[in-house]
């Protein structure tokens, strides 16, 4: 098992890991701030719920294998960034709808939970980050590390669901401030689209 000061550091780094300025935190942002708190927190829960992929896949090793397969990990990539383009188009080409009308109809259709699930499952770079990171406070004098990772992982998914779902929910409180303003709407509309390309770039290019 792992110490208390072992597993309260790795709270404490995490933490600050999940707050670092990213395309996820952005996207939880955005999303929350476009269709209000209850997509926001949705999207949150989404994104940490893929990590339990990720924490299964680093602590079996299956994530070493992917990276050690040039073709396994451009496949999973290619996939992972046509999903992104195709959020990027749909965020784009609905940019005229009204917030009030995303957060009746398609915010509920869309299946924000899924959409945060299925972008981070796609990205084969969050299980290499766990492979690379995990080990740093795993000790095999301590028991089993398959173990040791799940307890890590089941840690850093409930910090990720907890900061990320308070950021969503704090964007869909100041959302309310201009629910009216179509200007605003198809600004953010037009924002979650740069922002899926971003994540789709990025991911490519990484």
């Amino acid at each position: 098992m792992i110490d208390t000061a072992t597993l309260l550091w790795f709270m404490g780094t995490s933490s600050l890991l999940i707050l670092a300025p990213g395309p996820d935190i952005v996207f939880v942002f955005t999303q929350g701030l476009a269709n209000g708190r209850k997509a926001g927190f949705e999207t949150a829960i989404g994104l940490a719920l893929g990590n339990v992929v990720h924490t299964l896949l680093a602590a079996f090793g299956i994530a070493l294998l992917i990276q050690s397969s040039p073709a396994t990990f451009a496949i999973v990539k290619i996939f992972g960034a046509c999903y992104l383009a195709y959020l990027s188009y749909m965020a784009f080409s609905h940019r005229h709808d009204s917030i009030e009308q995303k957060a009746n109809g398609s915010a509920k259709k869309q299946k924000l939970l899924l959409k945060g699930f299925i972008m981070n499952v796609l990205n084969p770079k969050v299980a290499i980050f766990f492979m690379a990171y995990f080990p740093k406070f795993a000790d095999i004098t301590q028991g089993n590390t398959a173990t040791q990772f799940l307890i890590l992982g089941a840690v850093f998914i409930l910090l990720v669901a907890i900061i990320f779902g308070l950021i969503g929910l704090f964007a869909g409180m100041a959302q309310k401030l201009f629910s009216n303003n179509p200007k605003f709407s198809a600004m953010m509309n037009v924002l979650s689209s740069i922002v899926f390309a971003i994540i789709a770039i990025t991911l490519l290019l990484t």
